[in-house]
């Protein structure tokens, strides 16, 4: 099976490829070349300075067959149209890496669409936002991205392939991003609220399964742990810590849990790697004065 992985060399996508890679995928990585990821295994890399965000262009080195493109940096409806375009008759299907910032629940978290909280878990099928760009008046804070950053217009830009795959992704952590659980710890002072999270090895894994399992085809999927704790009950389990910042200006009233029963009965997705001991590990190792690693 040949693999165009758009991005995919930082963070998720390095885990994605490996995963793809020992199943006995063929893999090409198209990316700028300005980071490296120890995870990555032995790939065909296709550098371009202009794949950077948005990646609206792609080089001729890429205009062949592909039996899967996975996007990892579609940020918006201008380069996810464009890999449309792009890869239209040259890939069996395009796979989409969104968020979960696409539903409503996350408006109504963030006040961006002020409201009575929606009710959780979260199916494929809840209200999305009818408010867009979330991030846009965020650049200095975020990058130039927040300006144009909307999932769900990239989401419908997918859904103009002849066969697509569309993954919201929750909060990820792992060594590499949030190894220190700031998304945990900057909400002690929320000890009610829940977030799902997702071990970057386990999102990796079900970004895999679901690019080349058939029964993906035109479907959506959540992605994340299958129990999401609260606040709290997370940091009861972990290293205690001083007092974080304070709280965004958020309403708290409204969680963000996902329900992941979809990729789990329909692909037959389970965790590799259990999440509340990698939390703790995690946590354990950023807490350590010796800090290391953990993978």
């Amino acid at each position: 099976m040949k693999i165009l992985m758009i991005g995919g060399t930082r963070f998720i996508g390095a885990h994605v490829a490996r995963c793809l890679h020992d199943a006995g995928a063929q893999i090409t990585a198209f990316h700028r070349g300005s980071s490296a990821n120890s995870i990555l295994p032995q790939i065909e890399h296709v550098l371009d300075p202009g794949a950077a965000w948005p990646v609206t262009s792609f080089p001729d080195a890429l205009m062949r067959d592909w039996d899967v493109v996975i996007h990892m940096v579609a940020m918006g409806q201008a380069d996810a149209e464009a890999a449309v375009s792009a890869f239209a008759g040259r890939t069996a299907r395009l796979v989409l890496v969104s968020s979960c910032d696409v539903y409503r629940a996350y408006g109504r978290l963030t006040k961006m669409e002020p409201g009575e909280p929606d009710p959780v878990p979260l199916a494929e099928d809840a209200p999305l936002r009818t408010a867009h760009y979330p991030y846009r008046g965020m650049e200095g804070e975020l990058g130039a991205w927040a300006q144009d950053y909307e999932k769900i217009l990239a989401e419908a830009a997918v859904r103009n392939a002849a066969d697509w795959t569309i993954l919201r992704l929750p909060k990820v952590y792992g060594p590499e991003d949030n190894g220190d659980l700031a998304t945990i710890y900057g909400f002690a002072a929320a000890p009610e609220w829940r977030w799902t999270h997702g071990h970057v090895r386990n999102v990796a894994a079900a970004i895999a399964l679901a690019a080349t399992h058939d029964e993906a085809r035109n479907a959506v999927f959540n992605v994340g742990e299958h129990h999401t704790p609260s606040m709290g009950e997370r940091l009861a389990r972990l290293p205690v810590r001083p007092v974080g910042p304070e709280l965004p200006p958020f309403d708290f009233r409204q969680p963000l849990v996902l329900d992941t029963s979809a990729i789990r009965s329909r692909l037959g997705y389970t965790e590799i790697v259990a999440e509340v001991q990698a939390m703790r590990d995690l946590a354990e190792a950023a807490s350590s004065p010796d800090r290391t690693d953990v993978s």
